[in-house]
Protein backbone atom coordinates (compact mmCIF):
# COMPACT_ATOMS: atom_id res chain seq x y z
CA UNK A 1 0.00 0.00 0.00
CA UNK A 2 1.20 3.42 -0.80
CA UNK A 3 1.64 5.20 2.73
CA UNK A 4 -0.35 8.38 2.79
CA UNK A 5 2.75 10.04 5.17
CA UNK A 6 3.18 13.53 6.26
CA UNK A 7 4.39 16.58 4.22
CA UNK A 8 6.33 18.49 6.46
CA UNK A 9 6.60 21.47 4.29
CA UNK A 10 3.59 23.15 6.46
CA UNK A 11 4.87 22.35 9.90
CA UNK A 12 8.40 24.08 8.78
CA UNK A 13 6.40 26.83 7.03
CA UNK A 14 4.25 27.97 10.26
CA UNK A 15 7.08 27.50 13.00
CA UNK A 16 9.69 29.34 10.87
CA UNK A 17 6.80 31.90 10.33
CA UNK A 18 6.84 32.34 14.38
CA UNK A 19 10.63 32.86 14.51
CA UNK A 20 10.71 34.94 12.01
CA UNK A 21 8.36 37.36 13.60
CA UNK A 22 10.16 37.05 17.00
CA UNK A 23 13.61 37.08 16.02
CA UNK A 24 13.35 38.90 13.41
CA UNK A 25 11.03 41.76 14.60
CA UNK A 26 13.86 44.34 13.97
CA UNK A 27 14.19 43.55 10.27
CA UNK A 28 11.99 44.38 7.33
CA UNK A 29 10.57 40.79 5.92
CA UNK A 30 8.05 40.53 2.86
CA UNK A 31 5.26 38.24 3.87
CA UNK A 32 4.93 37.39 -0.06
CA UNK A 33 8.09 35.51 -0.21
CA UNK A 34 8.00 31.86 0.50
CA UNK A 35 10.11 31.41 3.84
CA UNK A 36 11.06 28.21 2.38
CA UNK A 37 12.58 29.66 -0.64
CA UNK A 38 13.87 32.33 0.56
CA UNK A 39 15.00 34.90 -2.73
CA UNK A 40 18.96 36.00 -3.00
CA UNK A 41 17.77 39.60 -1.79
CA UNK A 42 16.10 38.17 1.81
CA UNK A 43 18.38 34.87 2.41
CA UNK A 44 20.52 35.52 4.96
CA UNK A 45 21.48 32.40 7.96
CA UNK A 46 19.07 34.13 10.49
CA UNK A 47 16.24 33.55 7.96
CA UNK A 48 17.29 30.60 6.02
CA UNK A 49 18.93 28.50 9.41
CA UNK A 50 15.73 27.50 11.66
CA UNK A 51 14.03 26.28 8.01
CA UNK A 52 17.07 24.23 7.51
CA UNK A 53 16.65 22.52 11.10
CA UNK A 54 13.40 22.28 11.34
CA UNK A 55 12.94 20.19 7.95
CA UNK A 56 15.29 18.07 9.60
CA UNK A 57 13.49 18.03 13.05
CA UNK A 58 10.04 17.15 10.82
CA UNK A 59 11.12 14.69 8.77
CA UNK A 60 13.09 13.06 11.61
CA UNK A 61 9.94 13.44 14.15
CA UNK A 62 7.88 12.35 11.56
CA UNK A 63 8.62 9.68 9.17
CA UNK A 64 11.72 8.68 10.57
CA UNK A 65 9.90 8.07 13.99
CA UNK A 66 7.06 5.90 12.73
CA UNK A 67 9.98 3.84 10.71
CA UNK A 68 12.05 3.26 14.07
CA UNK A 69 9.34 3.15 16.18
CA UNK A 70 8.24 -0.11 14.46
CA UNK A 71 11.74 -1.21 13.59
CA UNK A 72 13.23 -0.53 16.17
CA UNK A 73 10.49 -2.54 18.42
CA UNK A 74 9.19 -0.15 20.79
CA UNK A 75 5.79 0.20 18.82
CA UNK A 76 3.73 -2.05 16.46
CA UNK A 77 0.49 -1.51 14.04
CA UNK A 78 -2.46 -1.67 15.99
CA UNK A 79 -5.01 -5.24 15.58
CA UNK A 80 -7.56 -2.06 15.46
CA UNK A 81 -6.05 -0.31 12.85
CA UNK A 82 -4.14 -0.57 9.59
CA UNK A 83 -2.08 2.57 8.59
CA UNK A 84 0.83 1.30 9.19
CA UNK A 85 0.93 -2.64 8.58
CA UNK A 86 3.20 -2.78 5.30
CA UNK A 87 6.07 -1.09 7.60
CA UNK A 88 5.60 -3.77 10.57
CA UNK A 89 5.41 -6.70 7.53
CA UNK A 90 8.97 -5.12 6.15
CA UNK A 91 7.39 -4.72 2.82
CA UNK A 92 8.73 -1.17 2.05
CA UNK A 93 8.46 0.07 -1.02
CA UNK A 94 9.81 2.56 -3.50
CA UNK A 95 6.49 4.82 -3.39
CA UNK A 96 7.26 4.77 0.63
CA UNK A 97 8.67 7.39 2.69
CA UNK A 98 9.32 9.76 -0.55
CA UNK A 99 9.30 12.76 1.88
CA UNK A 100 12.37 11.54 3.95
CA UNK A 101 14.34 11.35 1.00
CA UNK A 102 13.09 14.51 -0.71
CA UNK A 103 12.26 16.92 1.96
CA UNK A 104 15.87 16.25 3.71
CA UNK A 105 17.51 16.97 0.42
CA UNK A 106 15.24 19.88 -0.51
CA UNK A 107 14.22 21.48 2.24
CA UNK A 108 17.34 20.62 4.93
CA UNK A 109 20.13 19.79 3.06
CA UNK A 110 19.34 22.97 1.09
CA UNK A 111 18.82 25.21 2.92
CA UNK A 112 21.47 24.26 5.46
CA UNK A 113 24.11 24.70 2.42
CA UNK A 114 23.03 27.98 1.72
CA UNK A 115 23.59 28.97 5.61
CA UNK A 116 27.53 27.24 5.23
CA UNK A 117 28.00 29.24 1.97
CA UNK A 118 27.00 32.22 3.16
CA UNK A 119 28.34 32.79 6.77
CA UNK A 120 31.61 31.47 4.96
CA UNK A 121 31.39 34.23 2.46
CA UNK A 122 30.78 36.86 5.08
CA UNK A 123 33.37 35.02 8.04
CA UNK A 124 30.34 34.27 10.53
CA UNK A 125 31.79 31.42 11.93
CA UNK A 126 29.20 31.02 14.75
CA UNK A 127 26.63 30.05 11.93
CA UNK A 128 29.28 28.54 10.18
CA UNK A 129 29.77 25.67 12.49
CA UNK A 130 26.30 25.71 13.10
CA UNK A 131 24.88 25.14 9.25
CA UNK A 132 27.83 22.55 9.06
CA UNK A 133 26.81 20.65 12.19
CA UNK A 134 23.17 20.56 11.27
CA UNK A 135 24.12 20.05 7.42
CA UNK A 136 26.57 16.71 9.13
CA UNK A 137 23.68 15.05 11.10
CA UNK A 138 20.78 15.28 8.51
CA UNK A 139 23.52 13.88 5.62
CA UNK A 140 24.66 11.13 7.72
CA UNK A 141 21.01 10.48 8.40
CA UNK A 142 20.60 9.72 4.96
CA UNK A 143 23.93 7.62 4.58
CA UNK A 144 22.66 5.05 7.70
CA UNK A 145 19.20 4.41 5.42
CA UNK A 146 20.03 4.63 1.69
CA UNK A 147 24.00 3.61 2.28
CA UNK A 148 24.71 5.79 -1.55
CA UNK A 149 23.14 9.38 -1.90
CA UNK A 150 24.41 12.42 -4.08
CA UNK A 151 26.81 14.16 -2.21
CA UNK A 152 29.76 15.92 -3.94
CA UNK A 153 27.53 16.98 -7.11
CA UNK A 154 24.09 17.86 -4.86
CA UNK A 155 22.85 20.88 -4.07
CA UNK A 156 23.80 22.53 -7.22
CA UNK A 157 20.41 23.61 -8.04
CA UNK A 158 19.73 24.07 -11.72
CA UNK A 159 23.51 23.48 -12.27
CA UNK A 160 23.16 19.84 -11.79
CA UNK A 161 19.88 17.93 -11.90
CA UNK A 162 21.06 14.16 -12.22
CA UNK A 163 24.06 14.54 -9.33
CA UNK A 164 26.45 11.36 -8.87
CA UNK A 165 25.73 8.84 -6.26
CA UNK A 166 28.69 8.70 -3.82
CA UNK A 167 29.48 5.99 -1.19
CA UNK A 168 28.64 6.58 2.53
CA UNK A 169 32.13 5.68 3.45
CA UNK A 170 33.17 8.38 1.55
CA UNK A 171 30.76 11.10 2.98
CA UNK A 172 31.21 10.48 6.30
CA UNK A 173 34.78 11.02 6.17
CA UNK A 174 33.66 14.08 4.23
CA UNK A 175 31.65 14.91 7.06
CA UNK A 176 34.23 14.48 9.95
CA UNK A 177 36.79 16.80 7.78
CA UNK A 178 33.77 19.33 7.47
CA UNK A 179 33.22 18.87 11.26
CA UNK A 180 37.21 19.76 11.85
CA UNK A 181 37.14 22.57 9.58
CA UNK A 182 34.49 24.57 11.10
CA UNK A 183 36.19 24.04 14.28
CA UNK A 184 39.11 25.57 13.14
CA UNK A 185 37.74 29.07 12.70
CA UNK A 186 38.88 31.82 14.65
CA UNK A 187 35.35 32.13 16.78
CA UNK A 188 36.23 35.10 18.53
CA UNK A 189 36.68 37.06 15.18
CA UNK A 190 33.98 40.23 14.65
CA UNK A 191 32.14 38.77 11.71
CA UNK A 192 31.05 36.14 14.05
CA UNK A 193 28.02 37.17 15.54
CA UNK A 194 26.85 36.09 18.93
CA UNK A 195 22.94 35.43 18.63
CA UNK A 196 22.69 36.02 22.55
CA UNK A 197 24.52 39.14 21.91
CA UNK A 198 22.02 40.61 19.12
CA UNK A 199 19.26 39.46 21.35
CA UNK A 200 18.37 36.89 18.52
CA UNK A 201 18.53 33.72 20.56
CA UNK A 202 15.34 32.69 19.19
CA UNK A 203 16.71 32.11 15.67
CA UNK A 204 18.55 28.87 17.27
CA UNK A 205 16.09 26.71 18.08
CA UNK A 206 18.48 24.18 19.55
CA UNK A 207 20.68 26.21 21.72
CA UNK A 208 19.59 29.80 21.38
CA UNK A 209 22.30 31.24 19.99
CA UNK A 210 24.95 29.47 22.32
CA UNK A 211 28.01 28.46 20.31
CA UNK A 212 29.41 26.43 22.99
CA UNK A 213 26.64 24.34 23.06
CA UNK A 214 27.43 24.04 19.24
CA UNK A 215 30.70 22.69 20.05
CA UNK A 216 29.76 19.82 22.54
CA UNK A 217 27.00 19.13 19.64
CA UNK A 218 29.51 18.91 16.70
CA UNK A 219 32.21 16.53 18.94
CA UNK A 220 29.22 14.16 20.35
CA UNK A 221 28.46 14.29 16.39
CA UNK A 222 32.03 13.14 16.01
CA UNK A 223 32.22 10.78 18.01
CA UNK A 224 28.65 8.97 17.21
CA UNK A 225 30.14 9.07 13.60
CA UNK A 226 33.22 7.38 14.21
CA UNK A 227 31.71 4.60 16.55
CA UNK A 228 28.91 4.31 13.30
CA UNK A 229 32.54 3.08 11.72
CA UNK A 230 33.36 0.06 14.55
CA UNK A 231 32.68 -2.94 11.85
CA UNK A 232 33.55 -1.76 8.57
CA UNK A 233 36.68 0.38 9.40
CA UNK A 234 38.00 -0.37 13.06
CA UNK A 235 41.01 1.27 12.81
CA UNK A 236 39.86 4.63 11.78
CA UNK A 237 37.35 4.52 14.37
CA UNK A 238 39.55 4.10 17.25
CA UNK A 239 41.97 6.54 15.37
CA UNK A 240 39.54 8.86 15.50
CA UNK A 241 37.46 8.49 18.58
CA UNK A 242 41.26 8.75 20.19
CA UNK A 243 41.85 11.84 18.57
CA UNK A 244 38.35 13.37 20.25
CA UNK A 245 39.84 12.67 23.85
CA UNK A 246 43.51 13.54 23.08
CA UNK A 247 42.40 17.12 22.06
CA UNK A 248 39.97 16.89 25.06
CA UNK A 249 36.71 17.32 23.62
CA UNK A 250 33.78 18.19 25.26
CA UNK A 251 30.57 16.10 24.64
CA UNK A 252 26.98 17.22 24.95
CA UNK A 253 25.76 17.61 28.78
CA UNK A 254 22.32 18.63 28.10
CA UNK A 255 19.51 17.60 24.92
CA UNK A 256 20.29 18.74 21.28
CA UNK A 257 16.43 19.45 20.35
CA UNK A 258 13.89 21.50 19.22
CA UNK A 259 10.95 22.36 21.61
CA UNK A 260 8.30 24.69 21.38
CA UNK A 261 5.82 22.86 19.62
CA UNK A 262 2.38 23.75 20.54
CA UNK A 263 -1.67 22.09 20.38
CA UNK A 264 -2.52 23.16 17.33
CA UNK A 265 -2.56 22.15 13.26
CA UNK A 266 0.72 22.51 11.77
CA UNK A 267 2.53 23.14 15.32
CA UNK A 268 2.58 19.67 16.94
CA UNK A 269 5.03 17.33 17.44
CA UNK A 270 5.63 16.21 14.25
CA UNK A 271 4.66 12.40 14.80
CA UNK A 272 1.66 13.43 17.02
CA UNK A 273 0.70 15.88 14.04
CA UNK A 274 0.90 12.79 11.44
CA UNK A 275 -0.27 9.95 13.33
CA UNK A 276 -3.12 11.21 15.30
CA UNK A 277 -3.92 14.94 14.60
CA UNK A 278 -4.28 14.49 10.57
CA UNK A 279 -5.65 10.70 10.86
CA UNK A 280 -7.95 11.79 13.20
CA UNK A 281 -6.73 9.08 15.21
CA UNK A 282 -4.57 7.74 17.47
CA UNK A 283 -5.39 4.04 17.64
CA UNK A 284 -2.68 2.69 15.15
CA UNK A 285 0.24 2.62 17.01
CA UNK A 286 0.55 0.21 20.38
CA UNK A 287 3.02 -0.94 22.46
CA UNK A 288 5.54 -3.97 21.46
CA UNK A 289 5.91 -6.72 23.41
CA UNK A 290 9.75 -6.71 22.37
CA UNK A 291 10.07 -3.50 24.27
CA UNK A 292 7.51 -3.76 26.78
CA UNK A 293 8.45 -7.54 28.13
CA UNK A 294 12.08 -5.65 28.86
CA UNK A 295 10.57 -2.66 30.71
CA UNK A 296 8.02 -4.92 33.06
CA UNK A 297 10.77 -7.47 33.66
CA UNK A 298 12.54 -4.80 35.20
CA UNK A 299 9.79 -2.74 37.15
CA UNK A 300 10.82 0.05 34.76
CA UNK A 301 8.36 3.34 35.78
CA UNK A 302 9.13 4.58 32.32
CA UNK A 303 6.40 2.28 30.82
CA UNK A 304 4.13 4.29 31.93
CA UNK A 305 5.91 7.38 30.88
CA UNK A 306 5.91 5.99 26.82
CA UNK A 307 2.49 3.95 27.10
CA UNK A 308 -0.75 4.73 28.53
CA UNK A 309 -2.03 3.10 31.71
CA UNK A 310 -3.19 -0.08 29.89
CA UNK A 311 -0.09 -2.30 30.29
CA UNK A 312 -0.85 -5.03 27.48
CA UNK A 313 1.18 -5.09 24.52
CA UNK A 314 1.23 -6.93 21.39
CA UNK A 315 3.56 -8.69 19.97
CA UNK A 316 5.34 -7.47 17.06
CA UNK A 317 3.72 -7.67 13.93
CA UNK A 318 0.50 -9.39 14.82
CA UNK A 319 -1.83 -6.92 13.60
CA UNK A 320 -4.32 -10.30 12.39
CA UNK A 321 -5.00 -11.29 15.56
CA UNK A 322 -8.74 -10.46 16.41
CA UNK A 323 -8.65 -11.38 20.05
CA UNK A 324 -9.85 -9.06 22.82
CA UNK A 325 -6.55 -8.72 24.31
CA UNK A 326 -4.88 -8.10 20.88
CA UNK A 327 -7.21 -4.84 20.26
CA UNK A 328 -7.08 -3.48 23.63
CA UNK A 329 -3.37 -3.12 23.57
CA UNK A 330 -1.74 -0.05 25.10
CA UNK A 331 -0.95 3.12 23.04
CA UNK A 332 1.74 4.81 22.18
CA UNK A 333 1.85 7.97 24.90
CA UNK A 334 1.49 11.06 22.61
CA UNK A 335 1.26 14.72 23.30
CA UNK A 336 1.67 17.92 20.67
CA UNK A 337 4.46 19.22 22.35
CA UNK A 338 6.70 16.45 22.65
CA UNK A 339 10.33 17.73 21.90
CA UNK A 340 12.54 16.25 18.49
CA UNK A 341 15.71 15.31 20.39
CA UNK A 342 18.50 15.16 17.93
CA UNK A 343 20.98 13.58 20.57
CA UNK A 344 19.92 13.59 23.73
CA UNK A 345 21.97 13.66 27.10
CA UNK A 346 21.90 10.22 27.67
CA UNK A 347 23.26 9.02 24.35
CA UNK A 348 25.92 11.59 24.45
CA UNK A 349 26.80 9.66 27.52
CA UNK A 350 26.10 6.32 26.29
CA UNK A 351 28.20 7.01 23.15
CA UNK A 352 31.33 8.11 25.47
CA UNK A 353 30.90 4.95 27.90
CA UNK A 354 31.08 2.76 24.83
CA UNK A 355 34.31 4.57 23.19
CA UNK A 356 35.76 4.16 26.93
CA UNK A 357 35.17 0.68 27.05
CA UNK A 358 36.35 -0.36 23.40
CA UNK A 359 39.95 2.09 23.48
CA UNK A 360 40.68 2.92 27.07
CA UNK A 361 40.21 -0.85 28.73
CA UNK A 362 36.61 0.71 30.22
CA UNK A 363 38.18 3.54 32.06
CA UNK A 364 35.28 5.78 33.57
CA UNK A 365 32.99 4.20 31.59
CA UNK A 366 30.88 3.02 34.50
CA UNK A 367 30.49 6.06 35.53
CA UNK A 368 29.41 7.49 32.39
CA UNK A 369 26.76 4.52 32.14
CA UNK A 370 25.10 5.73 35.52
CA UNK A 371 25.01 9.33 34.44
CA UNK A 372 23.20 8.22 31.31
CA UNK A 373 20.96 5.86 32.95
CA UNK A 374 19.87 8.95 35.40
CA UNK A 375 19.24 11.07 33.00
CA UNK A 376 17.25 8.90 30.72
CA UNK A 377 15.15 8.70 33.13
CA UNK A 378 15.28 12.58 34.50
CA UNK A 379 14.01 12.94 30.62
CA UNK A 380 11.05 11.92 31.41
CA UNK A 381 10.67 12.51 34.83
CA UNK A 382 11.77 9.81 37.11
CA UNK A 383 14.63 9.20 39.22
CA UNK A 384 16.59 5.84 38.51
CA UNK A 385 19.19 5.80 41.38
CA UNK A 386 17.95 2.68 42.73
CA UNK A 387 18.63 1.26 39.26
CA UNK A 388 21.83 1.44 39.00
CA UNK A 389 22.64 0.84 43.02
CA UNK A 390 24.50 -2.80 43.40
CA UNK A 391 22.02 -5.02 42.64
CA UNK A 392 19.48 -2.98 41.07
CA UNK A 393 17.89 -4.33 37.54
CA UNK A 394 20.52 -1.95 35.47
CA UNK A 395 23.48 -2.14 37.72
CA UNK A 396 26.56 -1.92 35.44
CA UNK A 397 27.76 -5.28 34.93
CA UNK A 398 31.46 -4.63 35.20
CA UNK A 399 31.99 -7.85 33.44
CA UNK A 400 32.88 -8.54 29.98
CA UNK A 401 33.57 -6.30 27.47
CA UNK A 402 30.50 -8.02 25.46
CA UNK A 403 28.49 -7.82 28.65
CA UNK A 404 29.33 -4.25 29.37
CA UNK A 405 28.71 -3.12 25.65
CA UNK A 406 25.35 -4.88 26.29
CA UNK A 407 24.42 -3.00 28.97
CA UNK A 408 25.23 0.26 27.16
CA UNK A 409 23.40 -0.59 24.08
CA UNK A 410 20.30 -1.80 25.60
CA UNK A 411 19.62 0.70 28.28
CA UNK A 412 20.44 3.63 25.31
CA UNK A 413 17.74 1.49 23.16
CA UNK A 414 15.20 1.96 25.74
CA UNK A 415 15.90 5.92 26.17
CA UNK A 416 14.82 6.79 22.34
CA UNK A 417 11.44 7.39 22.64
CA UNK A 418 12.26 10.23 24.42
CA UNK A 419 12.32 12.83 21.62
CA UNK A 420 10.60 10.82 19.33
CA UNK A 421 13.98 9.80 18.58
CA UNK A 422 13.40 6.35 17.37
CA UNK A 423 15.15 5.91 14.48
CA UNK A 424 18.22 5.82 15.99
CA UNK A 425 17.29 2.35 18.33
CA UNK A 426 16.63 0.69 14.32
CA UNK A 427 20.20 2.49 12.96
CA UNK A 428 22.11 1.22 16.68
CA UNK A 429 21.21 -2.34 16.49
CA UNK A 430 22.42 -2.54 12.52
CA UNK A 431 25.31 -1.09 13.89
CA UNK A 432 25.50 -3.71 16.87
CA UNK A 433 22.91 -6.47 16.76
CA UNK A 434 21.86 -5.70 20.16
CA UNK A 435 19.13 -5.60 21.73
CA UNK A 436 20.06 -9.52 20.41
CA UNK A 437 17.68 -11.52 17.92
CA UNK A 438 15.37 -14.36 19.60
CA UNK A 439 15.48 -17.81 18.23
CA UNK A 440 11.75 -17.85 18.90
CA UNK A 441 8.61 -15.78 18.71
CA UNK A 442 7.40 -13.39 22.14
CA UNK A 443 4.54 -15.63 22.37
CA UNK A 444 6.87 -18.60 23.49
CA UNK A 445 7.41 -19.64 26.82
CA UNK A 446 11.19 -19.69 26.17
CA UNK A 447 11.42 -15.64 24.78
CA UNK A 448 13.41 -13.58 26.49
CA UNK A 449 12.13 -10.32 27.54
CA UNK A 450 13.56 -7.57 25.17
CA UNK A 451 15.49 -9.39 22.68
CA UNK A 452 14.05 -8.74 19.16
CA UNK A 453 11.56 -10.59 16.90
CA UNK A 454 10.69 -10.71 13.57
CA UNK A 455 7.40 -9.41 12.75
CA UNK A 456 4.65 -12.57 12.51
CA UNK A 457 3.54 -11.21 9.41
CA UNK A 458 6.99 -10.04 7.92
CA UNK A 459 7.11 -10.79 3.66
CA UNK A 460 11.18 -11.00 4.15
CA UNK A 461 12.68 -14.74 3.77
CA UNK A 462 12.61 -16.06 7.76
CA UNK A 463 14.86 -15.09 9.63
CA UNK A 464 15.67 -11.72 8.17
CA UNK A 465 14.95 -8.19 9.03
CA UNK A 466 15.18 -4.87 6.98
CA UNK A 467 18.80 -3.11 7.40
CA UNK A 468 17.94 0.53 5.19
CA UNK A 469 15.38 2.11 2.69
CA UNK A 470 15.12 1.17 -0.85
CA UNK A 471 15.61 4.65 -3.07
CA UNK A 472 11.76 6.38 -3.92
CA UNK A 473 10.70 6.53 -7.14
CA UNK A 474 11.10 10.44 -6.23
CA UNK A 475 14.73 10.12 -7.00
CA UNK A 476 14.90 7.27 -9.64
CA UNK A 477 12.00 8.73 -11.77
CA UNK A 478 14.77 12.03 -12.21
CA UNK A 479 18.03 10.95 -12.02
CA UNK A 480 19.06 8.45 -14.44
CA UNK A 481 22.29 7.83 -11.68
CA UNK A 482 20.01 6.15 -9.05
CA UNK A 483 21.80 3.19 -8.25
CA UNK A 484 20.03 -0.31 -8.97
CA UNK A 485 18.02 -1.17 -6.24
CA UNK A 486 19.52 -3.35 -3.20
CA UNK A 487 17.38 -5.83 -0.90
CA UNK A 488 16.55 -4.20 2.35
CA UNK A 489 17.88 -7.10 3.94
CA UNK A 490 21.31 -5.89 2.85
CA UNK A 491 23.23 -3.52 5.77
CA UNK A 492 24.71 -0.23 4.55
CA UNK A 493 28.41 0.26 4.29
CA UNK A 494 28.65 0.36 8.56
CA UNK A 495 26.22 -2.45 9.56
CA UNK A 496 26.92 -5.81 10.56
Amino acid sequence: MKMNLFKNKKIVSALLFGVIITAGCKKTFDINHDPNNPSLEVGTPKIVFPVGVMSVAGVEGGDMALLGGILGEYITQSAAAGQYKNIDQYDLKTTDFNAIYTTLFSYGLKNLQFVVDKSKASQDWNFYLMGTVMKAYATALLVDLYDKIPYTEALQGVGNLTPKFDDGYTIYKSLLASIDTAFAKDFSAKSAIDLRATNEGNVDLVFGGDINKWKKFANTLELKLYLRMINAKPAEAQAGVQALYARNAVFLTEDAKITGFSNAPSLSNPLYEQNIRQLNTDANLVASTTFVSFLKANNDPRLADYFSANTTSLNQGDFINSTAAALAATKLKQSPTDPVVFISAAESYFLQAEARERYFAGAGAKQLYDIGVLAAFSAVGENGSSFIAPGGAYAYPSGTFDQNLAAIITQKWASFPYGVHFIEGWLDRNRTGLPKSSPVYSTSPSYISGQFVVSKNSVLPAGEYPKRLVFPDAERSTNPNTPPQVPITTPVWWGL
